[in-house]
Formats: structure tokens, sequence, C-alpha cells
């Protein structure tokens, strides 16, 4: 799998140093030389992050930093020898912390209070990497809101609200993911699916596995999207079913949807997709609904 890459932000919280102090080790010594995304962005990956864990630690024992950046050759050379860690998603993750911005977030939603949401989910993002965010804070919110609202007791205007909010966040996060091009992914839902939260995180992840993502959305047309995916010569097509037709039309769209591509991988998700496991894995598509096979996935 292509190595993870990490926004300053995100990068300088895993090393424990400042993002000021980040920028002057790179500026002054030429410590790390981080990669840049599409969008202009700082993109560090883990031997950075490990790197700059070890200076940091060499300057606390008392070492200056201009002898730390005299031995980040011989540092790095070693850390090249070890085994890469698998990733930096999830680590530095406090279970407790995300749980009351969870609970801060739901509670901002119960008072219809936007700004104070916006706050719980920025603080989320600003303290974790992007996909632990998602699974920690993001995901579990928009699911608990969406259960309470089919409960009705939350209304519609409040699930629109949380929903507004996390779309907003994860568009973001996606243009700021790493650009590379490991392979090309096209994500689309579903013809009649509106709900894309799930296909947005499931872009997400593949940006930061490495790959190269077209992202067309919801209510995605047939034909259309089998003309696209043989224009860019797509490698992998991602759909979302979150939405649960019945098995007898959940087998005949997603049929119509592979015969219409080239011979492509195709990878699916969603509740809608979850209900017909047997239908998915007869029609060759890999079901996506946990984290073992998502790990497959984005190999």
């Amino acid at each position: 799998m292509a190595e993870r890459l990490y926004r300053i932000s995100v990068a300088a919280e895993l090393a424990g140093v400042s993002e000021g102090l980040l920028r002057a080790w790179e500026r002054r010594f030429g410590l790390v030389k981080p990669r840049r995304t599409a969008g202009g962005y700082r993109a560090y990956s883990q031997r950075d992050i490990d790197l700059l864990k070890r200076v940091r630690q060499l300057t606390e024992e008392g070492v200056s930093i201009g002898e730390a950046v005299r031995l980040a050759p011989a540092i790095r050379r070693e850390l090249e020898a070890q085994p890469q860690a698998s990733s930096a998603e999830g680590v530095g993750v406090d279970p407790s912390a995300m749980a009351t911005l969870h609970k801060a977030a739901l509670s901002a939603t119960e008072r219809f209070d936007q700004p104070a949401l916006e706050a719980s989910l920025d603080a989320a993002l600003a303290r974790v990497p992007p996909l632990s965010a998602w699974n920690a804070v993001l995901g579990p919110l928009e699911i608990e809101v969406g259960q309470r609202w089919h409960d009705a007791s939350l209304s519609s205007a409040q699930e629109h609200l949380v929903s507004h909010a996390v779309r907003v966040r994860l568009i973001g996060l996606l243009h700021q993911a790493p650009s590379l091009d490991r392979r090309h992914v096209v994500c689309a839902c579903f013809p009649e699916e509106e709900h894309e939260l799930g296909l947005l995180q499931a872009a997400l992840r593949f940006r930061h596995a490495g790959d190269r993502v077209t992202y067309v959305g919801a209510r995605c047309e047939v034909g259309q999207l089998g003309a696209l995916v043989r224009r860019v010569k797509a490698d992998v097509v991602a759909l979302s079913a979150v939405t649960d037709p019945g098995e007898a039309s959940f087998r005949q769209t997603l049929g119509e949807i592979i015969t219409a591509l080239p011979k492509v991988r195709v990878v699916i998700g969603g509740p809608g997709a979850g209900a017909h496991a047997g239908v998915c894995a007869e029609l060759s598509a890999e079901l996506v609904v946990t984290e073992e096979a998502w790990a497959r996935a984005l190999r």
C-alpha cells in the first residue's frame, strides 16, 4: 500500500512539536522535505514524523538542535531499516476526548446551535488525523442523528444541519488530501441514491491510500458512469448504496452497472449493499462494510 501522507497540523501533533517549530526546522535546517499536494499543502510521511519525534526527544535530552540535525541522516537510515509502522491513523486518539466532542456536537444539534456544532467537529479534526476524526466523531454522529431522526426524537431540520456540516468538512478534507497516482478510482452512488456521506468518506480513504480519485457523487446514471470509467481508464469503481430497494431491484441495478463497465475492480459499500452480500458476491462486487474488507480494497 502506498504510504499515507499527513497535513502539517496532524504531522506536528503526532510528532509532539508545534507547527511553528516544525516550519522553523524545515526552513533553517532542512530537517524534513515534505511533499506538496495539488492544493499546495505540505504533506508529511510517517518516516518524516518518526524522524521529527527522534529529533524532539534528543533536544529534550539536552542535545543541541544543531547536533541533532547532524545526526538526522543516520537516524533516517536507521528508521528506513526498520519495518514501516502500519499507519499513523488512530495514533494519539484519546477516546475520552473524542467522546466528549461527540457529546458536545450532539448537544449542539439538539439546541440548533450551528456554531457550536461546527466548533466540535473542527476540534476533532484538529486533534487527530482525518480518518480517525471520521471514525471517532463525524461518522458516529451522523449515524446517531440519522437513527434519532428515524425515531422522531430529532427533526429533519436537525438531521440536515448535521449532514451539511459533515459534508462540507469531508469535501474540504478530500481536496486537501495527498494527491498521488497509485490507482485511478471513480466514486459514484447508485442511480437513485441521494445519500453521499459514506461515499465521501470512501473517497477520502482512497486518497489517503495514495489513489487518484474522480468523485461523481449522488444519483449517477449507469450509462454516464460507464462512459466516464472508460474515458478515464479507471482501475477501480467504488459504489455506494445506502437505501435498500429490495433484493430484486438491487440485483438489477448492480448487474446493469457492472455490465456497463469495462473490466475493472468494483467495490461497494453502504447499508443497502450490506443487506445483499450474497448478490454482491454473485456479481463479483467486493463488499466493503468492515475494516478488514477495507484493508483488502485499499491494497
